[in-house]
């Protein structure tokens, strides 16, 4: 008995960790979306704060899907508004620099961890 317990007790911890936010993406971005604008994004454990012109929003959010292929990751989130988005990082190895896309794919903010930088930056187109 003690041992479905515990085993029970893991696996609702595994589940509940399941939703949180990865910590490949908690933290501090700089975001720039298609016209230039520049914001800051910042993940936390269950919601993310998203600050433009001085204005700061705050969604909670959960994440709901991991990709991994050639070490390129993407991060599927639903905001608790029931939008989605993916947090893509197309360059293999390196988590310093992605895009969130929207859930057709597309490209929304470019984020980096240190500048503001553009769509060229990520992709090299």
């Amino acid at each position: 008995m003690q041992k479905s317990t515990i085993l029970l007790f893991a696996l609702i911890t595994i589940i509940l960790g399941a939703c949180s936010g990865s910590s490949t993406y908690r933290g501090k971005w700089k975001a720039t979306n298609e016209t230039g604008t520049h914001s800051i994004i910042v993940f936390s454990e269950n919601d993310l704060s998203f600050t433009e012109n001085g204005q700061t929003e705050k969604f909670g959010y959960s994440q709901n899907s991991v990709n991994i292929t050639n070490s390129v990751e993407t991060y599927g989130i639903q905001l608790k508004d029931g939008r989605a988005f993916q947090i893509h990082f197309p360059i293999s190895d390196d988590e310093s620099k992605g895009a969130i896309l929207d859930a057709k794919g597309r490209p929304v903010y470019i984020i980096s961890r240190t500048d503001y930088i553009g769509y060229e930056d990520v992709y090299g187109l």
